[in-house]
């Protein structure tokens, strides 16, 4: 049986190391002997479970973990519950103990080093890759024991791009592979799983159409050849930084699996196939930004005129310098991440380059000891995370629970999770295209790399600990300036290159993938943090502040859209960015009475509350608002599934209480409270991908189309709800 643990790792192993003692790690282990038979048993129910309902319900409850947490803390809750009949009116009493029970349960799942862990996976395409990897490096058995590959299946035999997604050729081929690398036949797996799935490659012409990240991977494992694919030139490495274009082929081992995949995922035979005239193919299903023709004229030259060029003497003598360069590179960003590196996609690629640079070498193992930080188990399977987290999570469970007004109640909870937040890169950080810094936190554990900390300075510090310095203060609201840019503030780093390069984007898959972009959500959260900071620091930047906040005003403001909604780059998607909005708004002093905007905003909420009294939004708005030119007036708010979302449902509810608004509806809040209470005390915590946000895995800021689950929120808005009600 699988069991999460936290803050582990061995000090005295050359191949990991940490920065803060593994303080936020969370790693599963599987001890086949843990556990006893009825908890054994309640596993595999849970596991059943979903596989029965994983077609109407595709997210994971993370009930692993929390069955193993309540269990090992002896967890029994003593408030007793609060029960609402059809009708029955809410009083505050009623509100504030349904607050104080859930605040009870959820400090119940803070792990003891005071973080909150949570899945964050969702994509279907991450896991594949890794397998691969392990499988060419050969060292698959070392992290396979225990493994359960339940992953998500569509009802037409394919794999989405994420769990909620349509079937997609790069997941299903991805995933098709995966399992039969874990040892499924080609007619194996669960209810024909690979049986179905190859059919429903063949029938879209086989993986030449697979896009161009899937052409890559099928390349390094020798399943694709590589002159079907587009050339990217590691000499651009070489190329002046001031430049905006500035970024032997391998083939793993040809074993008799990988000779059996030849046949089984292609319509012509392997040999046969003009690989120069499938470059540019993409399946349908899986185009979502087509290529300009000013790209493929680039991809054609490099492919007919540079890369000819460049492998010949006397050229190629330049390749193994640029080669060089990259693989230093590589071996910084490993370094300064202690082999987590920035995402999962660029985990597997480089811990792949560091093999082939050399096999037994200490930068390949150094890899392997940090594959676990990238596994999570849940009752839907093994999954690779985007990344971690634990710092993010954190932050919003901490705000929801000081929110409860509950400190003598859950001190020690408090505590516990303010010294988990408390807690420049190094070298030549500009030469390797890195912003500083110093000041900031990561998203997962601080070895991956402040509004609740201030919060924290204003409370009693015998009950949530000492304060932080005002020097780490500072050095965080410096960050926020380094990041402000017109009002706007990015999430990486400045968003300074040019939007016309997003044309170069290579993918099909994704959009806006090339350069930074400015986000309300973060935009609004440095308001709130810097107005709070001001009142407690008046005199550090006092004015740079002042003109930051002022313009960030502004910059929210214009971003709204015709019908008072904000799009949400990190959430689903008018809901979760209005409720950002108008938490920045409210923060620099705006209410219902002296700003339009907020007005606004509020009405469309209003306006988009379902009749009985909730909200509902589909992941579907995402890539469906910025694939159009204009505004949908529907907001794809009832779309797919028409369920009501309770992660909208209750952000709706806290931005209309942060706006201080005075409506003839201010009943819409009475109902949603109602809906909400009555929901979680009958049904329990709903399932859907209500806790999920966009980013794009490869490292830039936004890819739209990509969906990923986190569970944490959820948990956390119904603190809000309470709160704010």
């Amino acid at each position: 049986m699988w069991k999460l643990k936290v803050a582990d790792g061995d000090n005295n192993d050359p191949y990991i190391f940490s920065t803060n003692n593994f303080i936020g790690r969370q790693v599963w282990e599987f001890d086949p002997d843990y556990g006893t038979r009825e908890e054994q048993a309640e596993v595999e129910a849970a596991r059943e479970n979903f596989w029965k309902n994983r077609h109407l319900i595709k997210c994971n409850s993370d009930l692993l973990w929390r069955m193993q947490f309540l269990r090992e803390k002896n967890f029994k809750q003593t408030i007793p519950q609060v029960k609402v009949g059809d009708g029955e009116e809410i009083t505050y009493e009623i509100a504030k103990t349904a607050m104080r029970r859930g605040a009870h349960f959820f400090s119940a799942l803070q792990a003891s080093d005071g973080h909150w862990p949570a899945e964050i996976a969702g994509p279907l395409y991450f896991l594949p890759p890794l397998v691969m990897c392990l499988y060419i490096t050969g060292h698959l058995d070392t992290v396979s024991q225990g493994i359960t590959y339940t992953v998500i299946r569509n009802e037409d035999g394919g794999w989405g791009f994420h769990i909620e997604g349509h079937s997609t050729m790069i997941s299903t081929t991805l995933n098709y592979i995966c399992m039969r690398i874990l040892g499924e036949g080609p007619d194996g797996g669960r209810d024909n799983a690979c049986a179905r799935g190859r059919k429903w490659i063949r029938d879209r012409g086989g993986v030449t159409s697979i896009p161009s990240w899937g052409k890559t991977w099928l390349s390094i494992f020798g399943l694709f050849d590589w002159l079907g694919s587009n050339p990217m030139p590691p000499e651009f490495w070489l190329f002046p930084s001031f430049l905006p274009i500035h970024p032997g082929r391998f083939v793993g081992p040809i074993t008799p699996l990988l000779l059996e995949l030849r046949e089984e995922l292609f319509l012509q035979p392997y040999n046969e196939i003009i690989w120069k005239k499938v470059r540019h193919l993409c399946a349908k299903e899986d185009l979502y930004y087509p290529h300009p023709l000013i790209q493929d004229l680039m991809w054609d030259t490099l492919y007919i005129c540079t890369e000819p060029l460049l492998t010949r003497w006397p050229f190629n003598k330049l390749r193994q310098k640029v080669l060089e360069v990259t693989m230093k590179h590589i071996h910084y960003e490993d370094e300064n991440s202690r082999y987590i590196t920035i995402g999962c996609v660029e985990k597997s690629l480089c811990m792949l380059a560091c093999w082939v640079e050399n096999p037994n070498g200490d930068y390949f193992k150094k890899h392997l000891a940090r594959i676990p930080d990238y596994i999570w188990v849940g009752e839907d399977g093994i999954k690779m995370q985007g990344f971690g987290s634990q710092e993010w999570d954190t932050a919003f469970a901490l705000q929801a629970l000081l929110a409860c007004n509950l400190t003598n109640e859950i001190g020690p909870t408090l505590k516990k999770g303010h010294e988990y937040v408390k807690d420049n890169p190094s070298g030549d950080f500009k030469s390797m295209f890195r912003h500083i810094s110093k000041g900031s936190w990561t998203f997962a554990d601080q070895d991956h790399g402040c509004e609740c900390c201030l919060l924290f300075s204003l409370m009693l510090p015998e009950i949530v600990g000492a304060k932080m310095e005002p020097g780490r203060l500072y050095d965080s609201v410096n960050i926020l300036l380094s990041l402000y840019k017109n009002g706007d503030l990015a999430a990486w780093e400045p968003a300074t290159a040019p939007k016309w390069l997003e044309m170069f984007n290579p993918t099909e898959f994704f959009a806006n993938t090339i350069v930074e972009h400015e986000y309300v959500e973060c935009t609004a959260s440095a308001i709130q943090a810097l107005v709070l900071f001001k009142k407690l620091y008046p005199g550090h930047r006092k004015n740079e502040i002042h003109n930051c906040i002022t313009n960030a005003v502004r910059f929210i403001e214009d971003k709204q859209m015709p019908d008072g909604s904000w799009y949400g780059s990190w959430g689903i998607c008018f809901t979760y960015g209005t409720w950002f909005a108008l938490g920045g708004l409210a923060a620099a002093g705006k209410t219902n009475k002296n700003c339009l905007a907020i007005r606004r905003g509020v009405e469309f909420l209003l306006k988009s509350q379902r009749d009985d009294g909730g909200w509902g939004e589909s992941y579907a708005s995402c890539p469906n608002e910025a694939k159009s030119k204009g505004f949908m007036s529907a907001n794809t708010l009832e779309a797919d599934t028409g369920n009501n979302c309770m992660y909208p449902k209750v952000l709706s509810l806290y931005e209309t209480v942060i706006s201080i608004c005075i409506y003839p509806k201010v009943s819409s809040l009475y109902e949603t409270v109602t809906y909400a209470m009555y929901y979680v005390t009958q049904t329990g915590p709903y399932n859907d991908l209500n806790g999920i946000y966009i980013i794009d895995p490869n490292g830039a800021s936004i890819s739209v189309n990509c969906m990923l689950q986190q569970l944490c929120p959820y948990r956390h808005a119904y603190l809000s709800l309470y709160q704010g009600y």
